[in-house]
């Protein structure tokens, strides 16, 4: 039963502590399998698709609503620009998991978190994608990441936050990715 007692920066706490504490009690409820399934419009234009996932100890039926996204490609990158790119995609699932993670771990340890922003900005040299120099990453040669917030929380202890990111960790080391094709 989810309570509104107890919340800090938008958090209820005792529901996040009794978390902590069933995990701890548990380990196996803290393995979650999310899923997404995209489908391919034309050029780089794609949606994907989101609703199941496994979590918990069970896959979950408590979500209702099946979420769709977009990814394009600007114009000038030969795309209809209908819709954000998956870099820029990236570049908002790492602000929103890193904002996320701040906030819970805040809450948590007793910080207040009166007001965040953040803007993020990537660097990709299309060399590397049309396969122009092999000694070129096709993907973002480094991301920044600035932070406008307000707290009175010092920056060693908003750094320690969010470290806690599980897409900042995907991001900042390698992740095995397996790529199967069955054809059709």
């Amino acid at each position: 039963m989810i309570t509104t007692e107890n919340k800090r920066n938008g958090v209820n706490v005792e529901q996040l502590m009794a978390t902590v504490e069933a995990v701890q009690g548990n380990p196996e409820l803290a393995k979650f399998q999310f899923r997404a399934k995209n489908n391919w419009i034309e050029g780089g234009h794609c949606v994907t698709s989101v609703k199941s996932f496994y979590g918990v100890g069970e896959e979950d039926t408590t979500r209702k609503k099946t979420f769709t996204m977009e990814a394009d490609h600007p114009e000038v990158l030969l795309g209809e620009d209908l819709a954000p790119s998956a870099a820029e995609i990236v570049l908002h699932a790492l602000g929103s998991c890193l904002t996320a993670a701040m906030t819970y771990h805040a809450a948590a340890q007793g910080i207040d978190i009166e007001g965040m922003e953040s803007t993020l900005e990537g660097g990709v040299d299309l060399q590397g994608f049309l396969g122009l120099d092999p000694e070129i990453r096709k993907g973002y040669d480094g991301i920044q990441v600035k932070y406008k917030v307000k707290s009175d929380a010092s920056e060693e202890q908003l750094r320690a936050l969010a470290q806690f990111s599980p897409v900042f960790d995907m991001i900042s080391n390698p992740t095995p990715v397996s790529i199967e094709f069955e054809k059709q």
